[in-house]
């Protein structure tokens, strides 16, 4: 159950800070480092791997940034 509210409070991290900028470029790269920053939180907050927090959260929020972001 706790490694599921991690998945779920990650993905919700990463959903809330993709939306920096406006052209995809600019989301992937604000919401990649937001989203590192805080999977690095939850890691450590959880006691798992502050690394793979990282990795995990940068990925979806670069992700999703790029995906979000609004067409012209």
């Amino acid at each position: 159950m706790r490694n599921s509210m991690t998945w779920v409070a990650a993905g919700m991290l990463a959903m809330t800070l993709a939306a920096c900028g406006e052209r995809p470029g600019e989301r992937a790269l604000t919401g990649g480092g937001l989203g590192a920053a805080g999977g690095a939180v939850i890691g450590a907050a959880t006691g798992g791997s502050v690394v793979g927090g990282a990795l995990i959260g940068g990925g979806l929020g670069a992700a999703t940034g790029a995906l979000t972001a609004p067409r012209r």
